[in-house]
């Protein structure tokens, strides 16, 4: 299979090259990123799994799936979401990466995290659900320390540029969302 692969990097190449461009990055603020998506959730990763789609005219795809429980930041709601990224291994052999996929290290079962989501109808291979708002730019962990729980922030052009505290956080999209009519 890795041969394989390999032996299709020069074509997939080309293709790209040629391929008029698709995708862009975005620099979000937080009141862009809020109004963008559909909630933000306040949760812990209690699942993850990654699945294969066979589609006739875009091939074979992989997703992964979380699974968040926790509660919408919007309006306080507990709840318990799938949300739903490009990319993933079910096993050595099968799956693949994506570049703009978050790391391992921030989707592992138990982390609490931030997550932004918006329903999409095709994420590809026909596949619909709450996909993670601009991959690994629309989950971000916190950590918890001595001034509490924080959400550890990404850089410059992130919705979530430096560290804040959750408290904070929440505030400002409970802000921005009734200010956006959410």
């Amino acid at each position: 299979m890795k041969k394989l692969l390999l032996a299709a990097l020069p074509l997939a190449l080309l293709a790209w090259v040629a391929a008029p461009a698709t995708a862009k990055i975005e620099r979000l603020n937080l009141d862009q990123m809020v109004e963008r998506t559909d909630n933000a959730l306040d949760a812990e990763i209690v699942a993850r799994s990654v699945f294969a789609v066979n589609h006739p005219t875009d091939g074979d795809m992989y997703f992964t799936k979380l699974t968040l429980a926790g509660r919408s930041m919007r309006d306080g709601r507990a709840m318990t979401v799938d949300v739903i990224y490009a990319g993933g291994f079910i096993d050595a052999e099968n799956g693949v990466w994506n570049s703009e996929a978050p790391t391992d290290e921030d989707v592992r079962i138990g982390n609490k995290v931030v997550a932004f989501y918006r329903f999409v109808d095709n994420l590809g291979g026909g596949v619909a659900g709450n996909a993670l708002y601009t991959s690994h730019g629309g989950i971000y962990r916190t950590q918890t320390g001595p001034m509490g729980r924080v959400v550890m922030g990404r850089g410059d052009g992130y919705a979530i540029p430096y560290n804040t505290k959750i408290e904070s956080l929440d505030s400002a999209v409970r802000t921005i969302s009734k200010k956006i009519g959410k």
